[in-house]
């Protein structure tokens, strides 16, 4: 089974330079739009795919410079004996280091054994598929793999039309499940509907191998075809040829009549079966057409919880639910300077494994906001509602996504927020301070380019906005807390805060008359974020707080508050 261990990319639509060493399962590309994930997949079946001929144009080329020639090579490994011939390839057989991903013009012992095909599209537009070997160009030959090896390597591309590979047409899956090949040429000379009905009867056992793959892999994955699947002469064919055959189900419907999502479903399952055959997948947006449970059932038949993985599989995808079912050692972020393309794997940090299953949508963002706890989570989506209400930009369009540490260890969201930068994220965190975290863990993430906004003074968020709003806004955030909880737990609450000093009688009767003291404001601000039935600590209840309360009263607020709030929308609103 095939592996393409690194890819290299020149001068291709958006990348202008770009060099990965992919892993040999599943290896899924996630990033910002137009970040050229899709181009990566192109690339990859452009240069490998079984093709005599592509068209081409001047918008392939970067940035429409056709003076620079677009160049794509796949070096590929776990070679079977066909391709280690010496008779056949000797002269192009070279030596990869794993550890390196350094690739030698003279296979050794210790580098693994590859070939290295090249596509070359120069201003021509004509392209050329040629083999790599400083050897071989300085023996002045020249070759690429020979047409059945590019048939046998082709990746299976899965689109959103399923006609390719639920027929028997060159290059599709169902030709690589088994060696067997239908005769269709007695059944062709009788007319159409006779020849499709006899034909099936003839195919069957022809077939019977493929076919029995086929309703397994059904089944397998919840697709009803029915008791059987058939052979049938495809009705909607405009001409009789091998491509004619297609899947049909047991009362003779075509199989590519099948909804978008099953077809994709099917052929992944199909593909998995013909692994031996042909080892190499691609899907560009993984979830088209797929429910949330289709697309583990999709990811679980691609083998996505093996090891050793049964294939090699490319993908992309923009969906939180197929993030949450990979790991990070299956997510690779693809990112542009400017200057060249990377794409770095997630990986299996323990402070990112968890934000994979808990907040999959950080991983589709530009930016991440690392929240101390669920309370800042609920501040910043109950401002940033109210701001999209009233025409301002949202953070969320901005893409921006939050995450939630949960509270506990200070240093926490440091090393949340240490690991997104690793990936080439903008990151900021919007922490408490009642608690100080450690100075390695600030100074670092500082080094790093990380922006850290926290509450004043050792204040915890109820501390700050007791502190902070105006005695009006005060008043609200009582009656609300007596609305979720009642009037007698907030008066005890503020009895334990205050040492029996002063209850909610007193501090109403305080805001009615007079200003509140600072010492009522901090004893409020105690009493909201006991352990045990906090007032507002959780994203929907401090989300109205925000919405509610906060927002309108901003303009009332102590300014450097404010001036808090704002630094915080503003790093999430720019570029």
């Amino acid at each position: 089974m095939t592996r393409i261990r690194k890819v290299e990319i020149t001068n291709f639509r958006c990348i202008r330079s770009f060099t990965w060493r992919p892993s040999p399962g599943l290896n899924c590309l996630i990033g910002p739009g137009d970040s050229g994930k899709s181009t990566v997949l192109d690339a990859i079946d452009l240069c490998l795919g079984a093709r005599r001929t592509v068209q081409f144009n001047d918008a392939d080329f970067y940035n429409l410079d056709v003076a620079s020639p677009i160049t794509i090579v796949l070096t590929i490994g776990e070679l079977d004996a066909s391709l280690k011939s010496l008779d056949a390839y000797g002269l192009f057989l070279r030596g990869l280091n794993a550890e390196t991903g350094v690739v030698e013009d003279e296979p050794e012992k210790e580098l693994e054994t590859v070939l290295s095909l090249g596509l070359t599209v120069a201003n021509d537009l004509e392209p050329v598929w040629a083999l790599i070997s400083d050897r071989g160009t300085a023996d002045g030959t020249s070759r690429s793999l020979a047409w059945s090896d590019r048939v046998r390597l082709a990746p299976t591309a899965i689109g959103t039309i399923a006609d390719q590979n639920l027929g028997w047409r060159r290059g599709s899956v169902l030709n690589r499940l088994t060696d067997e090949k239908a005769d269709a040429s007695a059944a062709l000379v009788a007319a159409a509907r006779h020849a499709r009905t006899t034909f099936g009867d003839d195919a069957e056992p022809e077939l019977a191998s493929t076919l029995s793959i086929v309703r397994t892999a059904a089944n397998e994955l919840g697709i009803n075809v029915g008791g059987k699947v058939r052979a049938l002469l495809d009705a909607h064919s405009v001409t009789f040829s091998g491509g004619s055959i297609s899947l049909h189900n047991e009362a003779g419907v075509p199989l590519h009549g099948l909804g978008t999502g099953s077809s994709r479903l099917l052929i992944a399952g199909l593909q998995r079966k013909a692994a031996q055959q042909t080892s190499i997948l691609l899907v560009d947006e993984l979830e088209h057409g797929l429910e949330p449970h289709r697309i583990i059932r999709f990811l679980g038949s691609l083998g996505a919880k093996e090891s050793p993985p049964p294939l090699q599989a490319f993908m992309t995808t923009h969906s939180p639910v197929a993030i949450r079912e990979l790991t990070g050692n299956h997510l690779h972020v693809l990112r542009s300077d400017g200057t060249k393309h990377t794409a770095q794997l997630v990986g299996e940090k323990d402070s990112l494994q968890g934000a994979i299953r808990a907040f999959p949508d950080a991983f589709l963002a530009t930016s991440v906001l690392v929240c101390e706890g669920a309370s800042e989570v609920g501040l910043m989506r109950g401002l940033d509602q109210h701001r999209a209400a009233t025409g301002k930009t949202s953070l969320f369009a901005s893409g921006t996504a939050l995450v939630d540490c949960g509270g506990g260890s200070a240093d926490r969201p440091f090393e949340r927020g240490d690991a997104f930068i690793d990936l080439g994220y903008k990151v900021a965190i919007l922490r408490d301070d009642d608690v100080k975290p450690t100075p390695p863990k600030t100074g670092w993430f500082d080094i790093s380019g990380g922006t850290v906004f926290s509450w004043r003074d050792g204040r915890a968020l109820e501390d700050e906005l007791f502190a902070s709003l105006s005695d009006s806004a005060i008043g609200k955030l009582l009656d609300l807390a007596i609305e979720l909880l009642d009037r007698e737990l907030v008066d005890q609450h503020i009895k334990t805060a205050s040492g029996g000093a002063i209850d909610l009688d007193a501090v109403e009767t305080e805001n009615l008359w007079d200003a509140l003291s600072a010492t009522t404001k901090a004893v409020l601000g105690k009493a909201a974020r006991f352990k045990a039935n906090p007032w507002f600590k959780s994203v929907s209840r401090m989300e109205r707080v925000a919405r509610e309360i906060v927002a309108d009263d901003l303009d009332d607020a102590d300014p450097d508050f404010r001036r808090i709030i704002e630094a915080v929308f503003a790093w999430a609103t720019s570029p």
